[in-house]
């Protein structure tokens, strides 16, 4: 007769941390070099999941009932991580994008001249799309920190210095701010409806 013992004791909490390390960092490595949410969504998460399913269904078919609640809690913290980071993503992007390359964003955006035309000084900073229709973000530089009002607002706008309306602002640091321009609009080419304050 096969001798067929159930596991005893307690939860083993290392399996749900390293599924909550391991998401945050895959996350923030896709965040990093893509610009839009689209690989994680609908590669890593269910790829991931589909993996730790296997692995719990597996699991409880040899009857170890602790790993099979070890993978399922697994599961959990990778969906309820994954949630608010994908809902957030853009703001997950520049925020990771800007604490380890501020500096030489910086750089870049004070080398370049002053605008005769009262634009504050930018370059590109993200952008994504298809076909033509791309939405484009500049980081700009604000010495006056006038476009605190509208990132703390999160409205879209007309902004003193940024030559078209701004779908959203993002404030980075005192000073520097990301700019999100409508899909096809990029600094200084506004499309003819944003004169009439689309």
């Amino acid at each position: 007769m096969a001798n067929k013992t159930v596991e005893q004791g307690p939860l083993n909490w290392q399996l749900p941390v390293y599924a909550l390390l391991g998401t945050l960092i895959v996350f923030l490595a896709l965040a990093i070099s893509q610009p839009t949410s689209t690989l994680y969504i609908f590669i890593v998460v269910p790829v991931i999941s589909i993996l730790l399913m296997v692995v719990a269904v597996w699991s409880a078919i040899v009857r170890k009932r602790r790993r099979t609640l070890a993978v399922l809690a697994m599961l959990a913290v990778h969906w309820v991580i994954s949630v608010p980071l994908v809902m957030n993503y853009s703001a997950v992007r520049d925020s990771t994008r800007w604490l380890v390359w501020s500096r030489d964003y910086k750089a870049k955006v004070l080398a370049q001249p002053p605008s005769p035309n009262g634009d504050l000084q930018h370059i590109d900073w993200d952008g994504w799309g298809w076909g033509g229709e791309n939405t484009e973000v500049f980081l700009v530089f604000d010495p006056a920190d006038s476009l605190s009002a509208a990132a703390a607002s999160r409205q879209p706008g007309r902004f003193s210095g940024i030559p078209c309306k701004v779908n959203l602002v993002r404030r980075l640091e005192s000073h520097w701010y990301a700019a999100q321009f409508y899909t096809g609009e990029i600094w200084g080419q506004c499309n003819s409806g944003d004169a009439s304050g689309r």
